[in-house]
């Protein structure tokens, strides 16, 4: 049976969790104020469907079926759990910073020596004291229930700026880990931002301690890159079997920035990354990809909206999905070319591959033009692997899994070649490589 959560249904658990969790969220005044405002327009809206057309194909009050209690503050037990986990999947050379159940970890993060121009901060500490960034960190925009909810219970996070000239040499790694063996939620958010003429690097990880398959993650990450700066963003999730991961971000682009992103998605039973990236300032570039592999049951969902609003900016979109078993990827890609936007360059590819029969996916690529001096382009495919391919490959003595391990590597590199970090972009093929091994 099909179990599916109503708006009131939602809306009522929420509602116990968030009066049972007020005494122990960050922030009073004006912090207090913005969470009501925010869960009170959650209710109104309740969990997205499918009559929502951006959720069309991620039905959460179907998807979702149950609401989870907030995850307790990490035990020392629990601490020592995911101190194993996070040393086993540390970026070489990065700076470490630490998420345990939606609580930033102060001991098992990398908070010495800061590069000059670097701030980091729990965001907790930004909540609770005089911050000048409130403005920014309480931030939901309209039509999105989710980031709503999240405002309303967010636990914790990192605030990371970086000043004007600032260069890292160091990649910053932000792992959110789940450590909790009973079914938890975990709220956390984020910012960070880079200031004029700065260059950073940020990588994120989506980790679970053995044991802990079932839990609930809504997060949010604000992302600001000033006029000429720069920010690469690596974004790897491995969630537990059970898990439903629903992360949104928000990016808007200064005059002559750069964003180069790439996501991958091969863990958690339920996943959805959406994204908004907003060209304020002429002369930008954005190059994203991202890849889903999935087997299973599991459902992952892709939605990317780029707002050209200002002339002479670029954007690369390019996206593979790997599907088998039964599981269902989704990839929903929105241009929109506004009227003042003369001489945007945009364009989208999205490409699926489907190794059995019942996987599905849904490719939904858009372009919304309002100018007339453009160039933009989108495409979508979706097909199986190539059986003379194949044929060739088992020719020369490789088993028909390590023949299409072979293809599939292929196939995800398209992808994966866009990070620009070496090391990087090998540490997303090893993740793409454990789950061909874990696929059998």
């Amino acid at each position: 049976m099909n179990l599916v959560l109503t708006k009131d249904e939602a809306a009522g658990v929420l509602g116990e969790e968030f009066a049972q969790a007020r005494k122990r969220l960050p922030g009073a005044g004006e912090v207090a104020h913005f969470r009501q405002r925010a869960f009170d327009s959650f209710a109104a809206a309740g969990l997205p469907h499918r009559r929502i057309e951006d959720w069309k194909y991620t039905d959460l009050r179907a998807l979702m079926r149950k609401v989870w209690p907030l995850a307790p503050a990490p035990s020392e037990e629990a601490l020592a759990r995911a101190a194993s986990t996070v040393k086993a999947h540390a970026v070489s050379g990065a700076r470490q910073l630490v998420l345990v159940d939606g609580v930033f970890v102060s001991a098992l993060s990398d908070l010495s020596r800061f590069e000059s121009g670097l701030r980091i901060r729990p965001l907790r500490e930004a909540l609770e004291g005089d911050s000048a960034s409130l403005e920014q960190l309480l931030f939901v925009p309209q039509d999105q229930a989710v980031v709503a909810l999240n405002g309303a219970m967010m636990t914790d996070g990192v605030v990371i700026e970086l000043s004007e000239g600032a260069s890292l040499d160091r990649p910053i790694h932000l792992l959110h880990v789940a450590s909790s063996h009973q079914p938890v939620s975990i709220f956390s958010r984020s910012r960070l931002e880079i200031g004029r003429k700065s260059r950073a690097m940020l990588v994120e990880s989506y980790l679970s301690v053995e044991g802990a398959d079932s839990y609930q993650i809504n997060d949010a990450l604000l992302l600001s890159v000033a006029d000429d700066a720069r920010l690469d963003h690596v974004r790897l999730v491995e969630d537990g079997i059970d898990a439903l991961n629903i992360s949104s971000s928000f990016a808007t682009l200064g005059a002559r920035a750069h964003l180069n992103a790439f996501a991958l998605t091969a863990g958690g039973a339920v996943s959805r990354y959406q994204t908004t990236i907003t060209f304020a300032g002429e002369g930008s570039r954005v190059e994203s990809s991202g890849v889903n592999l999935l087997n299973g049951k599991q459902h992952a969902d892709t939605t990317l909206f780029l707002d050209h609003a200002v002339p002479h900016c670029s954007s690369r979109e390019v996206f593979r999905a790997v599907v088998d078993d039964r599981a269902h990827s989704v990839f929903q890609g929105r241009i929109i070319v506004r009227a003042k936007a003369q001489k945007t360059d945009a364009r989208m590819m999205t490409r699926a591959l489907l190794l059995s029969d019942e996987a599905e996916a849904d490719n939904k690529p858009e372009l919304e033009i309002f100018a007339d001096d453009v160039t933009c382009g989108h495409g979508a495919t979706a097909g199986a692997l190539d059986e003379q391919l194949l044929f060739y490959l088992r020719a020369r003595g490789l088993t028909e899994r390590e023949a299409q391990a072979l293809l599939v590597q292929a196939f995800v590199g398209e992808a994966i070649e866009e990070i620009a970090d070496e090391a990087l972009r090998d540490m997303a093929m090893a993740t793409a490589a454990r789950w061909l091994s874990r696929r059998g």
